[in-house]
């Protein structure tokens, strides 16, 4: 049903995550992030346990004391498949006894990829060995390359609709944050989208910070 990882970029500090399913507009439910950490909350997920997550990790927890946290927060974490990774690159990733379907889970250098319902359990694998060669992009394209890996290594067993990342520096808004809630191609839409918002994403952060040196807005009206 899902595939995902999160992953940390050791130049610059910055977090983040991605994720894809078979499901309408998976990020909403599985995907949760801040400049502490990324928690994915996925298999038959429950998306408060992503928001603990976050509040945990916040808190200054690490991954794997907020995992296992996170494991007896709520009932039936016999359903949950989780992982963390908390802004040191540290990481962690569990799948309870009700796993669907062919579950797996790998953690690498800075990252840590998850999934359920797949073609063969090496795909995390194929994510975490992506998101690690490609050490010289930035953060968001490593995160696309690793979803790329997965889903030519075989993906889930059947196809995806929706995908979506998200990309944390220092600030408590994404830097990046983009989905595609449904699509026959949501992975390739994905980068699309991505190709888009990649030109302009810094000249937002400059709006919030420094309205008087941003760049115009190229908008009818503007002036």
């Amino acid at each position: 049903m899902t595939f995902s990882l999160a992953g940390r970029c050791e130049r610059t500090g910055m977090i983040g995550g991605i994720v894809c399913s078979s499901s309408i507009a998976v990020p909403s439910r599985c995907l949760w992030a801040s400049p502490h950490g990324v928690v994915l909350s996925q298999n038959v997920t429950d998306p408060r346990l992503g928001v603990l997550g976050l509040n945990l990790l916040a808190q200054g927890f690490g991954a794997q004391s907020t995992l296992r946290q996170l494991q007896d927060a709520r009932p039936y974490a016999e359903w949950r498949q989780l992982a963390v990774l908390d802004a040191d690159g540290s990481r962690d990733a569990v799948t309870g006894a009700k796993g669907l379907g062919t579950i797996a889970t790998k953690a690498g250098r800075d990252c840590v990829a998850a999934g359920n319902l797949l073609a063969h359990d090496g795909i995390p694998a194929a994510m975490a060995e992506a998101f690690e060669a490609s050490h010289a992009s930035s953060l968001a394209e490593r995160l696309i390359f690793s979803l790329e890996a997965g889903a030519a290594a075989g993906g889930e067993a059947g196809p995806i609709h929706s995908a979506g990342f998200c990309v944390y520096g220092r600030d408590v808004w994404p830097l990046a944050e983009l989905r595609v809630d449904w699509s026959d191609e949501p992975i390739a839409d994905l980068r699309a989208l991505w190709q888009r918002y990649e030109p302009q994403m810094n000249d937002y952060a400059t709006r919030a910070k420094r309205p008087e040196q941003a760049p115009s807005y190229g908008v009818p009206g503007d002036l």
